[in-house]
């Protein structure tokens, strides 16, 4: 039989390894930098043309016909105070249910749950129900109903009251 040997110890150093391979010569680092500049200036490029021609073309639109909002222009945001007050308000009452826990309804603003005799404001358009309070804050922010979405900008002119 074979001799059993002792497998030869790992013997290694940092100072032994080759790295001259690696080196970044003079030229090479030169090219290296070359290429970065050219690559960097050519993205700085494209992204003010991206810039000059999106917001051009906006102010040249929005310039050459009058009367007409440009699309990427902020939204006008809230309803004014009138409209606000011309929403309908009633007071709150629990249908009543057996299981009247279970139909509760609640002011998705809040999260609160509407007591009766409570004053709940109705939304014209969509007749979504919200604590009075609730919703005109919201009213003065958005121009939505803070439920389904839906504009109330239409309704500005033509109020449906309707009573829940």
């Amino acid at each position: 039989m074979a001799t059993l040997q002792a497998p030869p110890s790992v013997h290694w150093h940092f100072t032994e390894l080759d790295d001259r391979i690696f080196q970044i010569r003079g030229r090479t680092f030169f090219f290296i930098a070359v290429l970065f500049a050219v690559i960097l200036l050519v993205t700085f490029i494209f992204l003010y043309a991206r810039w000059v021609c999106r917001y051009h073309s906006l102010t040249t639109f929005s310039a050459s016909v009058p009367g007409v909002r440009s699309s990427r222009s902020p939204p006008q945001q809230g309803l004014d105070q009138a409209t606000i007050n011309c929403q309908s308000i009633t007071l709150y009452k629990a249908a009543e249910e057996v299981d009247a826990a279970a139909t509760a309804a609640e002011c998705c603003i809040c999260l609160g749950v509407f007591e009766d005799g409570e004053k709940v404001k109705i939304l014209a358009l969509c007749h979504h129900c919200f604590h009075s309070e609730c919703v005109d804050q919201w009213l003065r922010l958005q121009s939505s109903c803070p439920l389904c979405r839906i504009s109330l900008r239409a309704a500005d002119n033509s109020s449906n009251l309707q009573m829940v």
